[in-house]
């Protein structure tokens, strides 16, 4: 009796202990504010993926940049220190060059434009050679905004950004604008630049719209100038050690709540990037419209696609979208 008592208190053990041990628990990192849509979106997409797996996976979100600057987090997936992030491709880029060429300045007409791009088969070509290199997974893709220039010195053409102080992200695709408009491109990191504006280490910086509200930067800027020199957008991306472990259901469940969450932050920053022009001026602040061309011209003769390692064919594919 005592054996049989001792087998059904292990078993009962065993079953308090199954849906616990059975439990994966994962961790999605940013670099973006709490207050912004690749946040909230985020936090549902987990909520939603942990419904949809049984409970099995429990996704942790953890917001601007409490797990590391945007280069840590995108190692972070081949270290296994982070299982999932949200990051633009000019850091894929750095594994696998072709993938930026999206980063080119002048490459889309709009935000529309990108988004048909990322539900493309020329897209997954790229994506599916970003994973054979590096073996993260991309899922979805969602609009980031068009970068602007913010600015405590005016300026309406190319040759008005001539030695501005200029904050941009570490990566040469954000250099090429300012540079062929001799410009000084300035890399700091993201959750440094509010500072830098602040004390004059730079005197601009070029973001989306909705980055600069929500990052505060107009505080501490006069002008906002309409560049719109990148279109960009953030990839929603797997690690490997993960990736590889999902069964095919799993595998679809990921893609498709993270498409789906990429959708729904895709069209609320369409909708505030309008909202926004007005809400600036009633700031104080001056808005300005450029002739993008005139800066277009100088990025093509200064840095040619080819020396940032784009490639032509890729670039022509993304123009034949319509």
């Amino acid at each position: 009796m005592k054996h049989l008592a001792g087998l059904m208190i292990a078993a009962a053990t065993l079953a308090a202990v199954a849906p616990v041990s059975a439990q994966t628990k994962l961790k999605w990192a940013h670099v973006y504010e709490t207050s912004e849509p690749y946040h909230r979106w985020s936090v549902w997409a987990g909520e939603e993926i942990k419904k949809r797996t049984n409970g099995k996976y429990e996704i942790q979100v953890f917001p601007a940049s409490s797990l590391g600057k945007e280069t840590d987090i995108n190692q972070g997936l081949q270290l296994g220190t982070v299982d999932m992030i949200i990051s633009g491709l000019s850091f894929a880029a750095r594994s696998f060059p072709r993938i930026g060429v999206g980063y080119y300045p002048f490459t889309f007409r709009d935000g529309n434009h990108l988004v048909a791009w990322s539900k493309s088969p020329a897209f997954r070509e790229l994506a599916d050679g970003y994973e054979a290199k590096t073996g993260v997974h991309i899922t979805s893709m969602t609009y980031y905004g068009a970068r602007h220039t913010s600015s405590n010195r005016a300026f309406k053409d190319c040759a008005g950004m001539k030695n501005l102080k200029i904050r941009v992200p570490d990566v040469p695709a954000y250099m090429a604008t300012p540079r062929a408009c001799g410009a000084n491109p300035t890399p700091i990191a993201f959750a440094e630049v509010y500072l830098a504006l602040q004390n004059g280490t730079v005197e601009a910086q070029e973001n989306p719209l909705p980055t600069i509200e929500a990052k505060k930067f107009y505080e501490v800027q006069k002008h906002i100038i309409l560049t719109g020199h990148i279109v960009d957008a953030v990839a929603t991306q797997v690690a490997p050690h993960v990736w590889k472990k999902l069964t095919a259901d799993e595998k679809k469940i990921f893609s498709e709540v993270t498409l789906e969450a990429a959708a729904r932050g895709t069209a609320e920053i369409l909708k505030r990037e309008v909202e926004l022009v007005d809400e600036f001026r009633k700031k104080g602040l001056t808005v300005t419209e450029v002739d993008r061309s005139d800066f277009q011209k100088a990025v093509l003769k200064a840095v040619p696609m080819e020396s940032m390692g784009y490639g032509r064919a890729d670039w022509d594919k993304i123009q034949a979208i319509k």
